[in-house]
């Protein structure tokens, strides 16, 4: 049986340096940077993806949950992928404390990354056809972990055919201080109108005048170039 240990002996094994320096950069784990601080060893996430799979069944929620402690980067992110696949397979007794353990190390799930690997497949799931209230709290919290969590769980609700909470949390974070929930907000946007394009443009005209250029270009990137040309010129 695997614990948390051999998973962290793994994931060093398979180290690389060059990568690490390239996450560093990619991740901006660099002074000034919304990743400063936090640790890279340089393992893809490919590789990551496989150490989970071998493991996930091993280690107990606590001991993932431990791992999602770590100070490095790449074991937060196996220990993200080993929740998913416990979430995804478990009873609703261990999905809900999968779900409690995520939203109480948000602090942890502290890059752009993190956020996309976790919130979709457990936040966004238990939510479904429970109160969505959290999603409000964690939108106006002022960690913009939070704030992207709570976008990125929509896209469970968007592959539901429910749009509702997307355009009422873009709506509420149109002025959003950070180029992170702003790409987060038009890409759950992009997704709404690969389903529906009439609903997404529904929202657009009513709120485009009032975007951020980087979430108006996601939520757009899909229209034919004359479209996104009207939106881009305010022609539309």
């Amino acid at each position: 049986m695997a614990t948390t240990a051999d998973v962290r002996r793994e994931l060093a094994s398979l180290a690389d340096g060059r990568r690490a320096e390239a996450s560093r950069r990619f991740l901006q784990m660099v002074p000034g940077g919304y990743g400063e601080g936090d640790t890279t060893i340089g393992v893809s996430v490919p590789e990551q993806r496989r150490v989970a799979a071998r493991h996930w069944r091993d280690l107990s929620l606590a001991e993932a949950a431990e791992l999602l402690t770590s100070g490095v980067h790449e074991e937060r992110l196996t220990s993200l992928f080993i929740l998913v696949r416990k979430f995804s397979r478990g009873d609703e007794e261990e999905r809900g404390r999968i779900f409690d353990v995520v939203l109480a190390n948000t602090d942890r799930i502290n890059n752009w990354d993190l956020v996309d690997s976790s919130a979709p497949y457990i936040v966004g799931p238990w939510l479904l056809d429970r109160d969505r209230g959290v999603l409000d709290r964690l939108a106006g919290s002022s960690l913009v972990w939070d704030r992207r969590i709570a976008v990125m769980a929509t896209f469970a609700f968007i592959r539901a055919g429910d749009f509702h909470w997307t355009f009422r949390l873009a709506e509420r974070l149109l002025r959003d201080p950070h180029d992170l929930v702003h790409k987060a907000v038009g890409w759950m946007l992009r997704e709404v109108g690969n389903r529906d394009r009439a609903a997404e443009e529904e929202f657009l005209t009513r709120h485009y005048r009032l975007m951020p250029r980087v979430m108006l270009r996601y939520a757009i990137e899909k229209f034919e170039p004359r479209r996104r040309g009207e939106y881009l010129t305010g022609a539309v």
